[in-house]
């Protein structure tokens, strides 16, 4: 089973229409409602694909209520922590031409006794799991090393942690050590402090990011490569059911068959790979 932590998850409401202009009256196409939060669609997907996970949010408001009710509909399991906060609804406008407009809202300020209550319920949870991940934003207010916290918290657990996040949150969980972080683009150079224009600026920068100093990543950078090309992104909302979160077709999304690292071929000095290095994907 796998254990996710969602400090700031958010009910997620998508609303077609033919064309958005600013400042007119706009009548929609179609709209749903999804449970939303990196940590929520995590599990949603593990779930949908027949795997074993549970969901640890805060919740609180008539939001909260929702999220409880969308979370049920999807037979994800959860353990929810009751906040007095309300939790955070998120609008996203798509139109026909794959233009998205997001409006998120910042979601409720925890308390300190709330917080602790969060990752003392992941930890509960956590006893017997294979694996806790940690995903996206964090609260108003909420202290940036809750990341770092969760890794510390279940450190005595044996149990593997990943972290999906970015900025001073994503900075002090590796500084923790997890056994997994999960930066894009944007936020690995963000770790190293510089761009990186090519593969091999990637490859360098997890490397020299890796929070197991003794066992560096460029092995797995090379699957991730692998099996990343840019997809056509119709929407940037989480799973809708077991077939839109399963791959419907090669090199659509990264299957755990297909991301089985090989070893990394060498590096010519003084030039960037212009592939990814390895044997082709399997």
């Amino acid at each position: 089973m796998i254990v996710t932590l969602t400090p700031n998850p958010s009910v997620d409401r998508t609303i077609a229409v033919d064309r958005l202009d600013r400042g007119e009256v706009h009548r929609a196409t179609s709209s749903r409602i999804d449970p939303g939060g990196k940590g929520v669609n995590v599990a949603r997907a593990l779930v949908a694909q027949g795997g074993q996970a549970l969901a640890v949010l805060p919740v609180g408001g008539p939001e909260g209520r929702l999220m409880e009710a969308l979370l049920a509909d999807a037979a994800v399991p959860t353990r929810s922590v009751p906040v007095a906060g309300t939790l955070r609804m998120n609008v996203t406008v798509v139109e026909p031409t794959g233009t998205t407009t997001k409006l998120n809202e910042p979601g409720p300020t925890l308390t300190g006794a709330e917080i602790t209550a969060l990752l003392r319920a992941t930890t509960d949870a956590a006893v017997g799991a294979a694996w806790v991940v940690g995903c996206g934003s964090l609260p108003p207010a909420a202290p940036t090393d809750l990341y770092a916290a969760l890794v510390a918290a279940v450190a005595p657990l044996g149990i593997p942690v990943a972290i999906d996040s970015s900025g001073a949150p994503m900075h002090a969980a590796v500084a923790a050590r997890p056994h997994l972080v999960k930066p894009n683009h944007e936020e690995l150079a963000e770790l190293v402090g510089h761009p990186l224009a090519t593969l091999g600026d990637v490859r360098d920068a997890a490397v020299i990011s890796s929070p197991q100093a003794s066992r560096p990543w460029p092995s797995a950078w090379a699957a991730t490569a692998r099996c990343s090309p840019r997809p056509t992104r119709s929407s940037t909302a989480g799973p809708r059911s077991p077939a839109a979160a399963r791959p419907s077709a090669p090199g659509t999304a990264c299957s755990p068959a297909c991301c089985t690292p090989s070893p990394p071929a060498p590096r010519r000095s003084g030039r960037s790979p212009s592939r990814s290095p390895g044997g082709p994907p399997r």
